[in-house]
């Protein structure tokens, strides 16, 4: 064969494979994309799918009633706040919301002996009107001569009614004592539809501007549960400008980092506006018979609760860029190792772990050790407790509220100071209650003595008692969560938190030993 030829044939065939592989490339990049095209579309049909039957689902549930939709226009807010001069004209706009509460909410609900149990039902066993004080409204215990002067501020979806206990014995100790309600709180559910996390800064500015007042000149405290441990921690944030700057703080179960879905419900508000998914504005819609707490709760607190959480946390991340806090007044947190509502982790990573040392302690309530078995938990936070202990860079001092042993009930303090190893043990002189196994989120600021959320029912047959609901039966009956049944609302060690709390702000900060 002529060479001519023969390359000829090589080329061609070079040429052919050349083809092949060009057609196989392109065969296998549309089947690529086709792929690609099925899995969006199937992608999106899902999303579809579980978006219906989530829509079905919210729709299918409870009905909202006149609480959950009422609109009460008399309530505080960040717009309005350079209209008011003082707590005075604060506590008269809040007389105008609880009238208005009366019109639109109490007047437009049945009453009868099958709603004893109501809250919104004149007369029922829940109704907080019935209650003198009602403690769903700002409180103010003065002194003569104050030694000082302490903010209370409550968490989300509850009222001042959780620290007044609290707040009774500062007073009995001498400070000049205000339970905040902040905007939103102790009057319907719908109010915390609308709230806003500058609302609740703005209340809390307005009310230590008036302590500043009353104070006679000595220090002034925050004490905040849940919420209001946030915006006691953003108030100190903000400095001078903002009011009269807080001698101590103690936070008791500080919301310093919430579950991410609730930067989901954002979303839930949008699509709530949409005919028919007006239902989407609520997480949960239950039955309302706690007097002091809404049980049913709005997308909108979760998502204001995140918006604080996160402002402080990165405000605070900020600041620290240089060098510990230095000057954040001294600390004291009180925390369970479990807690179902807000982070503990967060409390350490975002808060006290960017403070300056020997300022500031937390306590923490582990769980009960006799008691519980690591194969029945479903998280054990022993890990979190052994790594805190053997931190010694922890820049602030560490309390252990723990069983002796693992074989006993008595309860020890298991402490160490900032940027230690070294732990001491002394006992408390109280035991674990029988069958309680941990703390919780709501437990911590109520003694077991609580009328309406202790150990034991009150003498009084009549009275409406939350702490312990007998009740058994099989699941899917109750409105509620079996869950709730479960929840402890009553602190064991109490005591030792109160305790605490007055030792903190008798020595302004300085840790009680």
């Amino acid at each position: 064969m002529p060479e001519a030829e023969s390359s000829t044939m090589i080329q061609a065939a070079s040429s052919d494979g050349v083809v092949d592989q060009d057609v196989a490339a392109r065969g296998l990049s549309g089947g690529l994309k086709r792929l690609g095209r099925y899995f969006v579309v199937a992608l999106l049909g899902f999303v579809a799918g579980a978006f219906a039957l989530y829509v079905h689902r919210v729709r299918a549930g409870p009905s909202l009633r006149v609480w959950h939709t009422a609109e009460l226009s008399e309530e505080f807010t960040a717009r309005r706040a350079n209209q008011f001069h003082g707590l005075e004209d604060y506590k008269d706009l809040e007389d105008r919301l609880f009238r208005q509460l009366d019109e639109r909410v109490y007047a437009e609900t049945e009453t009868g002996p099958a709603l004893t149990l109501a809250r919104f039902s004149s007369g029922s066993a829940a109704d907080p009107r019935e209650r003198n004080p009602n403690w769903n409204r700002s409180f103010e215990l003065d002194t003569r001569e104050p030694k000082g002067a302490v903010l209370l501020l409550h968490g989300m979806s509850d009222s001042p009614y959780s620290l007044r206990a609290l707040g009774e014995v500062l007073h009995g100790h001498g400070y000049w004592v205000v339970g905040l309600r902040l905007p939103g709180h102790g009057t319907a559910p719908a109010s915390l539809a609308e709230v806003t996390s500058e609302d609740l800064a703005a209340a809390v500015r307005l009310a230590m501007r008036h302590l500043q007042t009353v104070a006679g000149g000595g220090s002034i405290h925050i004490v905040g549960y849940s919420t209001g441990a946030t915006l006691a921690v953003d108030y100190a944030l903000s400095g001078r400008e903002s009011g009269p700057a807080p001698s101590s703080l103690v936070l008791i179960s500080p919301a310093m980092g919430i579950t991410r879905l609730a930067a989901l419900a954002k979303w839930n508000l949008r699509l709530a506006l949409l005919p028919g998914l007006d239902k989407l504005t609520w997480q949960t819609i239950l039955p309302e018979f706690d007097p002091y707490k809404y049980n049913s709760f709005p997308v909108n607190a979760g998502y204001q609760v995140r918006r604080l959480t996160r402002s402080v946390a990165e405000e605070i991340e900020a600041r620290a860029t240089d060098g510990p806090l230095p000057n954040l007044p001294p600390i004291l947190a009180f925390l369970s190792t479990v807690d179902a509502t807000v982070s503990t982790d967060a409390v350490v990573d975002n808060l006290l772990g960017h403070l300056a040392p020997s300022r500031h302690e937390l306590v923490l309530f582990d769980v009960n050790r006799n008691s519980v078995n690591s194969t029945v938990l479903a998280s054990d936070p022993g890990p979190l407790t052994a790594r805190l202990l053997d931190d010694a860079t922890l820049p602030f001092s560490l309390t252990l509220v723990t069983n002796l042993s693992p074989e006993s009930n008595d309860v020890v303090l298991r402490r160490k100071d900032p940027l230690s190893r070294l732990s001491t043990t002394e006992p408390l002189d109280v035991e674990w209650p029988p069958g309680v196994v941990s703390l919780s989120h709501v437990a911590l600021p109520f003694s077991p003595d609580d009328r309406l959320y202790g150990q034991r029912r009150p003498s009084d047959p009549d009275a409406l008692f939350l702490g312990h609901i007998p009740a058994r039966g099989e699941r899917g009956l109750l409105r509620f969560p079996s869950d709730w049944l479960m929840r402890l609302r009553h602190n064991p060690f109490y005591d030792y938190l109160e305790s605490r709390t007055v030792d903190w702000l008798d020595g302004a900060g300085a840790p009680s030993r």
